[in-house]
């Protein structure tokens, strides 16, 4: 398991969490160790730009959405400098980045989705 299976499992299971990521592979975006607020997402609602924490080939990262397939509900996950880590289903992105360091993500919020009963 990586360093992040853990918020995975638990914005999958309908938490908010915090936590600081580690890497430089989203800057300037996020740098290494900023606090980051991720959310449960509505993945119908991704955009292309959006940062979310999500499963890709078996690893989770938090990475921006570059491509969106609605047709396939799948997304592209990419870095910050040009590396694409691949495409995944609407059911392994958990959670959108909401907020960095205290800043709220425009528009993050209207993509959240609350815990079912």
């Amino acid at each position: 398991m990586g360093p992040l299976d853990a918020h995975a499992g638990r914005v999958a299971g309908g938490a908010t969490v915090e936590f600081r990521p580690s890497g430089s592979s989203m800057v300037p975006l996020i740098r290494s160790r900023q606090r980051v607020v991720v959310a449960p997402v509505d993945p119908s609602k991704v955009e292309v730009g959006d940062i979310v924490l999500a499963r890709v080939a078996g690893t989770v990262y938090l990475h921006l959405v570059s491509a969106v397939d609605a047709a396939k509900k799948r997304v592209q996950i990419s870095n910050n400098r040009g590396r694409i880590n691949g495409w995944t289903s609407h059911d392994r992105v958990f959670g959108i980045c909401v907020a960095v360091d205290g800043v709220a993500r425009a528009g993050a919020a209207a993509k959240t989705r609350t815990a079912t009963a």
